[in-house]
């Protein structure tokens, strides 16, 4: 039986012994549609745990964008970088070991959300990460799992931001759904409020509309409930934690503090509500707990949350302060080795995705995991020989060798081609949009034509250094391919030996069965080989053991 799951090679870093690993301090960024949000935390390796040191955020309103282009307005883009540029300067002043970040849906959207990421490296050196609406979801969910104890109960998840709204149906081991819909504060406020106080027509449409865009996500949720389940909600983001202190303010006199598991019942939120459409916003920012900013948007949010919860049936909703950035945290917290066993199944989620598209795209798994296999043992065989890429590129090796036949669905005539276009509009969880990317690509390249400047694909890859992975690993698949030539599982094994003064590496192929004389694998390997041979600047020579 063949495992399908990627596992690390022996000499990976990603299991670590975390007994003798001293505590660091790691900061996350999350570009918002509203917000730049960034938390600083001391990571504890032997708990494993986090404690929060510092926070910051900024409104810098990312979804103002310019009307007829889409674009993200310049003057933004300014808010944005100097707020980068504190947040920077705050993790640097803490001893921030690194600084993980990621944009959403603002940047997600906008033309040139790409260019504006470029800037920010550019000039910040920090890298940027983007990431779809589902895994962003689903950071969410590990933010609040890491700050929440779920027990034996469903929990439903909603975080409202500025451009979409998160729902996530999950208990404490594994993620029933997630969703995210483009219904945010930000976005509702702009393209249907344009009364103040909002009239009552507006105010009808905006419901309607809601109800309209969550009614999907709403009713997958009620289908994943299991009978006599009682879900509890769970509420994160800016718009619910000020209705929350609202609430608090009116009916205790004060803030609550912490906030983190303060619940809200529907009635009262629903009254919150009412009251909040009544009001110019002029007398929404003189409530206690809502600042300037947040009283041009907390209306169409407050009313997200309580036509969801209308549509759930659910009376009440519990605070939990963390979520994406926290969940940012806690992802890297898995990919590092630092959590085995709580979260063991979230440490799987990458290679589980994998499998789960390569089966919707009804890939040849047996055929897929030999190649996989072969191209790992090559990879492993010749590194810091040939090449010095690392545990990361592995894994986009991996899932590129599981998923290069994938475009077989579409169509065998250049089904490299859609193999590229099938990954790259996927929904895979625990990537980044720049992993989907080489992925795509070093699948793209199986066969046929060697990456190309003139090529589109190749083209969005704006580092050399992330050309010369696609090259490299790409190079090494067309190896691994041709090793399983006949799909029949005929060579059990192949063994490289690297010649470095003759620049010459020698590939000892072991067939499964003796008296196979593996021609058809011989022959492929040998046509298949220049590619490799030109980027790696040796000469390959194979023969049978």
């Amino acid at each position: 039986m063949i495992d399908l799951i990627y596992k690390p090679s022996s000499s990976s870093h990603t299991v670590v012994d975390i007994s003798n690993l001293e505590k660091q301090i790691i900061a996350a960024i999350d570009i918002g549609t509203n917000s730049i949000h960034m938390v600083v935390v001391e990571i504890d390796p032997t708990l494993p745990a986090f404690h929060i040191i510092a926070k910051e955020k900024d409104t810098v309103r990312l979804g103002d964008r310019e009307p007829k282009t889409g674009n993200l307005t310049p003057e933004a883009i300014e808010r944005s970088l100097a707020a980068l540029k504190r947040c920077k300067d705050l993790a640097d002043s803490l001893n921030a070991r690194q600084i993980i970040a990621v944009a959403t849906s603002a940047t997600r959207e906008a033309k040139n959300g790409l260019t504006f990421l470029q800037r920010i490296e550019t000039e910040l050196g920090i890298e940027v990460n983007l990431i779809s609406g589902q895994e962003e979801a689903r950071r969410i969910y590990l933010g609040v799992l890491s700050g929440m104890e779920f027990g034996d109960h469903p929990h439903i998840i909603i975080d409202i931001g500025g451009g979409s709204t998160e729902l996530i149906l999950a208990d404490d081991k594994e993620v029933r759904f997630l969703s995210s819909t483009k219904v945010g504060a930000v976005r509702l406020a702009q393209e249907f409020v344009h009364s103040d106080p909002i009239s009552e027509t507006e105010f009808n449409y905006l419901r309607a509309y809601i109800r309209g865009m969550l009614e999907r996500s709403s009713d997958e949720i009620w289908q994943k409930l299991q009978l006599n389940e009682s879900p509890r909600l769970v509420g994160t983001s800016g718009t619910i934690e000020t209705l929350a202190v609202v609430h608090a303010i009116e009916k205790q006199g004060i803030a609550p503090n912490p906030i983190n598991g303060y619940e809200v019942s529907r009635k009262d939120l629903e009254a919150i509500t009412h009251r909040l459409a009544k009001m110019t916003y002029e007398e929404r920012f003189n409530i206690p707990g809502i600042s300037d900013k947040r009283a041009e948007i907390i209306l169409p949010g407050a009313l997200i949350l309580l036509e969801t919860m209308k549509m759930l049936q659910l009376d009440s909703i519990t605070i939990c302060e963390r979520a994406l950035r926290e969940g940012i945290i806690v992802d890297w917290m898995l990919t590092h080795g630092l959590i085995s066993d709580r979260l063991k199944y979230q440490n799987e989620v990458r290679s589980r995705n994998v499998i789960k598209i390569a089966r919707k795209y009804q890939v040849d798994l047996d055929h897929s995991q030999r190649v996989a296999n072969f191209a790992l043992s090559i990879f492993d065989q010749i590194q810091h020989g040939l090449h010095d890429w690392g545990q990361a590129e592995r894994e986009l090796l991996w899932s590129a060798a599981i998923l290069h036949n994938c475009g077989l669905y579409i169509s065998h005539s250049a089904h490299h081609k859609h193999s590229y276009y099938l990954i790259r509009n996927a929904e895979f969880l625990g990537f980044t949009e720049l992993d989907l990317e080489l992925i795509a690509n070093i699948a793209r390249y199986h066969r046929k034509s060697k990456p190309k400047k003139k090529h589109e694909s190749y083209q969005k890859l704006s580092h050399q250094a992330q050309q010369l992975m696609v090259r490299q690993l790409s190079a090494i698949l067309r190896l691994a391919v041709a090793l399983d030539r006949r799909h029949q599982g005929a060579i059990s094994e192949i063994k490289c030996y690297w010649d470095a003064n003759n620049r010459e590496l020698e590939l000892h192929v072991l067939p499964k069965e003796i008296g196979d004389d593996c021609a058809l694998e011989l022959w492929s390997l040998d046509y298949k080989k220049p590619v490799f041979e030109e980027e790696y600047d040796v000469r390959v020579t194979a023969k049978l053991i």
